[in-house]
């Protein structure tokens, strides 16, 4: 008898603890539904205290918990330049820090040296007319490890379905949601130095290889010379009427090809103007994440006005 009791509460414990965890990871974000849109930023102008990051995105932790620690109250945020499925782990690149400042706000001085006091450079870029965006609670930190697994292959589908050029990809923390956003405009303002650097020099033997002629009088492009005709980063000329294709249909986000760099501007910019989509066939109506309209692209175009993380937990941010 006092075995059948112990079984008993045994299986009453383990249903219970069973019971726990789904409760924990629905409270996390696991049943959240995922809803991507294009439409107006959810930010604004903003100034960014940053550290730059070259190598595997599961090692970042650590620069949430740093940028956070010199002063918690701001928002985090990252920039994502590589696509990690395509890309080796240890030339993915990222920008990891906190928001200064939004808007016409500008940061103040004290703010700033207190930032560089600490390694961080301080970069700024522009609100874009139109970005892919979503958004994913932000409860816990196993809320950060479900929207990984949930919203970034949801943007995949969104961008590839509609042959959009999107990128790079942010996401910022405010309060209790991730903010996913990739501009489909001027995306070169997005790219820190560091990363045109990099960009700039890898093109560089690429380009010299495109010019070499052989004895025919006929150029020789391999592969990886042609890959550098791919438009880089620092091209921020992209078109508000007429899109790149994120993915043509000839170069998936899962075909593999023989480019040593697959960042997330050069499988957008595969074929430039050969099939992208306009503005025009977006659906860019309904309210943006701030609960403001979003634009037309017709008011867009001409003018009309015109992306947010929790106060600080850093430690949510490690993993």
């Amino acid at each position: 008898m006092s075995d059948l009791l112990l079984l008993g509460l045994i299986g009453g414990l383990s249903l219970l603890l069973l019971l726990t965890l789904l409760a924990f990871a629905g409270y996390s974000g696991l049943l959240a539904e995922v809803t991507v849109s294009a439409g107006s930023p959810p930010i604004r102008n903003v100034t960014l205290a940053y550290k730059f990051h070259r190598g595997p995105y599961s090692e970042i932790g650590r620069l949430f918990t740093e940028s956070c620690s010199v002063c918690p109250r701001l928002r985090s945020v990252a920039i994502y330049y590589d696509n990690p499925h395509l890309v080796s782990p240890e030339k993915c690149r990222c920008a990891v820090g906190s928001i200064l400042s939004e808007g016409v706000e500008s940061p103040s001085p004290e703010l700033i040296q207190l930032y560089q006091k600490f390694g961080f450079k301080v970069f700024s870029f522009p609100a874009p007319s139109h970005v892919v965006t979503a958004t994913f609670p932000y409860t816990s930190a196993l809320s950060i490890w479900l929207a990984t697994r949930r919203v970034h292959p949801a943007l995949d589908a969104y961008i590839k379905e509609r042959k959009l050029c999107a990128h790079p990809r942010l996401e910022i923390y405010q309060q209790a949601q991730i903010y996913f956003m990739c501009p489909l405009a001027r995306q070169g303002d997005f790219y820190v130095p560091e990363v045109k650097e990099t960009e700039r020099k890898s093109r560089g033997p690429a380009e010299a290889s495109d010019s070499h002629v052989d004895g025919t009088g006929a150029d020789t492009m391999s592969d990886t010379s042609s890959a550098s005709l791919e438009v880089g980063p620092g091209s921020r000329e992209t078109s508000a009427a007429t899109l790149s294709p994120g993915v043509s249909s000839s170069r998936g986000w899962d075909d593999g090809d023989n480019r040593s760099e697959h960042s997330y501007s050069e499988s957008g910019a595969s074929e430039s103007g050969a099939s992208g989509s306009s503005f025009e066939e977006l659906d860019l109506e309904g309210e943006g994440p701030l609960g403001e309209p979003r634009l037309s692209p017709e008011a867009e175009l001409m003018g009309a006005p015109k992306w947010p993380r929790e106060l600080s937990t850093p430690e949510k941010g490690e993993e």
